[in-house]
């Protein structure tokens, strides 16, 4: 198994722990993740990264498709990895209504559509074996829409590219998680029990007989996974109970919320709906406390060292069946870091 090392989010200021990151790099971790919102974004996040390691490689988890076309994140994508020597990998997710229609000012569209299009479009780049021409609901290259000028022209690629750029999405519902499998490398979920995977098996499966030649062999199951080494259980938990509220209940409407979806798919559908209900209602501290503690500690690793080693024995087992290809590590101690290097690598 691999371990990834989450950058975590940007707040009011840019917050890159290369401290944190070199350590990860010489404790063998295979890569770091970089993310965005509507703050600080992923691809500079990422580029500093590259710029101040050696052996590491740096991925976005997430960048908002709709805020860049497929050619200028297979602009990027080639340029960053030519520069690092092939460390850079791409991670892409649809984000949500909320944020790419009122922070971006562009339609969600179709968010599975348009990621085979994405996707589709920058491996034509990459490969550069003739001018790219792609014809799609939500791209066309030239563009040939109502307010077209008529003169596009196909292109290729100015920059080679020799080296090999992997593609993740960042996918939970079942048409997502389908087609990540059928058109990516990997998928990034943000919380993962490794004793469901069942949860992801049948999306999965239709994914890889799409693409007719792939299965979990070759395609790289990459969860979110919080490692809080303390003795206190419930201070362990409370940021992590806080962080899973949040999303559970308030990334999305009542109605489309994929977190709270997911949260029902993996068996805790009453504490999904009345901790949507807390948060939809403003009472943000019930609605972490709603949190079950049986969910954490699910999808997470948390509490004294002894006991992060037991519970670290599932994750440990999915990576031999092949359900868990990468552990995405949330840490804020080295010595968490440190302990679960100890115990995967």
């Amino acid at each position: 198994m691999k371990l990834g090392m989450l950058a975590g989010a940007g707040g009011r200021v840019v917050n890159i722990p290369l401290d944190r990151i070199k350590h990860a790099e010489s404790l063998g971790f295979d890569s770091v993740w970089t993310s965005e919102a509507w703050g600080s974004d992923a691809v500079t996040t990422a580029t500093w990264i590259l710029a101040n390691t050696e052996r590491i490689k740096a991925g976005t988890a997430i960048m908002q498709m709709p805020a860049r076309t497929p050619a200028m994140t297979a602009m990027t994508a080639m340029s960053l990895a030519q520069l690092s020597g092939g460390r850079f990998i791409v991670g892409l997710g649809a984000s949500g209504p909320q944020v790419v229609e009122g922070w971006h000012g562009v339609a969600y569209g179709r968010p599975i559509t348009r990621l085979k299009e994405y996707v589709a479009v920058m491996r034509k780049i990459f490969a550069r074996e003739e001018p790219v021409t792609f014809e799609g609901k939500e791209y066309q290259l030239p563009f040939t829409g109502d307010s077209a000028t008529g003169l596009g022209r196909p292109l290729r690629s100015m920059l080679h590219c020799s080296e090999e750029i992997p593609i993740y999405s960042a996918s939970i519902t079942p048409r997502g998680v389908a087609a990540a499998a059928e058109v990516c490398d990997g998928f990034l979920p943000i919380w993962y029990d490794p004793e469901q995977f069942g949860v992801f098996e049948e999306s999965l499966n239709q994914g890889f007989a799409a693409a007719g030649d792939k299965s979990l062999a070759s395609f790289d199951l990459a969860p979110f996974v919080t490692v809080a080494l303390g003795d206190d259980m419930a201070e362990s938990m409370l940021p992590i109970k806080s962080n899973l509220a949040l999303y559970i209940g308030g990334m999305g409407a009542r109605d489309k919320n994929f977190y709270n979806d997911y949260a029902k798919a993996l068996g805790f559908e009453e504490a999904a709906v009345t901790i949507q209900d807390h948060f939809l209602a403003g009472r943000r501290n019930e609605a972490a406390a709603a949190v079950p503690d049986e969910l954490v500690d699910a999808v997470h690793l948390v509490g004294p060292e002894g006991r992060i080693r037991e519970r670290a024995a599932r994750w440990v087992e999915a990576g031999k069946r092949g359900e868990v290809g990468t552990m995405m590590i949330g840490a804020n101690s080295n010595a968490a870091l440190e302990l679960i290097a100890e115990i995967m690598l």
